[in-house]
């Protein structure tokens, strides 16, 4: 069996959906979970977001930023207002997973930023990169992550930012034969 690096080997949309025989729902109704039934922002969430928002945006004002301050000056303070580093929720960093590709010879290899798990139930994969890529560029990378999930009874989310835009993806396996894929900006 021959193993491959995922950011080598899935490196656009249309590899992902084919290797993994993922399709897209386009449905207003598929991914109601972005804007369904959130709690409201309280006057603290509300500051602590300016906050961050001003924080990036100067150190943004001085050029590009890499992935590991995207991380520490973004995606970990949103992790804290979420709530996704206290109980009943763990984090791992850089999570090793493999993939074994159904009908082929190959594993896939990689390693998931930012992995928030309640029990053994994975909530959000989150992928960065650094500002001057394109968000979207994470997106194939990432479907072969959310492919990872070992439990695949309920649908998983993730986060993808470059610091600049965020997208916010749901995966869901329906009778584990049909992947659907939504992708919400």
């Amino acid at each position: 069996m021959k193993t491959l690096a995922v950011t080598d080997t899935i490196t656009t949309i249309a590899e992902a959906e084919k290797r993994f025989n993922l399709t897209r729902n386009q449905s207003p109704d598929f991914f109601t979970e972005w804007y369904d039934q959130l709690p409201e922002l309280n006057n603290d969430d509300i500051k602590n977001l300016t906050t961050l928002w001003q924080r990036y945006i100067y150190h943004r004002s001085g050029g590009h930023l890499l992935e590991s301050t995207v991380i520490l000056l973004l995606v970990s303070p949103l992790l804290t207002i979420a709530g996704l580093y206290d109980p009943p929720f763990r984090i791992k960093a850089e999570e090793s997973i493999q993939i074994i590709v159904a009908d082929s010879e190959e594993t896939l290899q990689g390693r998931i930023d930012i992995l928030v798990l309640k029990e053994r139930l994975w909530i959000i994969v989150v992928e960065s990169k650094k500002t001057m890529l394109s968000v979207w560029s994470a997106l194939p990378q990432t479907l072969a992550y959310l492919m990872a999930n070992a439990n695949q009874n309920y649908p998983i989310f993730a986060m993808l930012t470059n610091g600049d835009d965020i997208v916010f993806v749901k995966l869901e396996v329906a009778c584990q034969v049909l992947r659907k894929i939504a992708v919400m900006v």
